[in-house]
């Protein structure tokens, strides 16, 4: 099994391709060691010390480190864990039901009428044009909810966009650009936390 690895805008988050399938469709952000039990492979990475974030893509996966470890000590182990995961045949989640709902996508918020109709095509353009351009960069932005008095827009950005020193010139000059465009109702990008 050979496991590339790519950098990311991140200077604290690798991206890392095994050359298959990881989620298939959705993706996970696991934030904390508790919350990576759900995985026995995002428990394997968190057990790694420096690591302080987990995110599983369709095919990728990305891992975080903390500010005062080196990629040069902290690389190899992730490798080591990675490909021992997918060699061994475990599942992904422990059980089917801890894939959880955050593994789905966008909120599904309840709106109607011309408010409906301006988020999914929000949800669209972020579908089509927004989240396959930051799945090369090893995240993820997913639609969290909509503003229809304001105009804003609240996004949520997760795997390496998450803490990226360039994810507000991101959404600004990328994603707010491109949803004003082709969705005049929207007036701001925002970031949820």
């Amino acid at each position: 099994m050979f496991i590339q690895t790519e950098a990311t805008p991140n200077p604290e988050v690798l991206k890392f391709l095994p050359g298959r399938e990881v989620m298939g469709e959705g993706s996970r952000d696991f934030r904390d060691a508790e919350a990576a039990k759900a995985s026995p492979l995002a428990a394997e990475l968190f057990a790694l010390e420096g690591v302080e974030r987990v995110f599983f893509g369709a095919d990728f996966l990305t891992v975080g480190k903390t500010e005062a470890t080196d990629w040069a000590h902290l690389k190899a182990p992730i490798l080591a864990a990675i490909m021992d995961h997918f060699t061994s045949g475990q599942p992904l989640f422990a059980g089917q039901g801890d894939v959880g709902s955050e593994a789905t996508g966008h909120d599904e918020g309840t709106y109607e009428g011309e408010t409906a109709q301006i988020v999914a095509e929000i949800k669209d353009l972020l579908d089509t044009r927004i989240r396959p351009a930051v799945a090369q960069d090893g995240g993820d932005i997913l639609f969290s909810r909509f503003d229809a008095e304001t105009g804003v827009v609240w996004l949520n950005m997760r795997g390496a966009c998450s803490g990226c020193p360039s994810s507000t010139a991101t959404l600004r000059s990328g994603v707010e650009n491109m949803l004003k465009h082709y969705v005049p109702e929207v007036t701001r990008v925002e970031q949820t936390l």
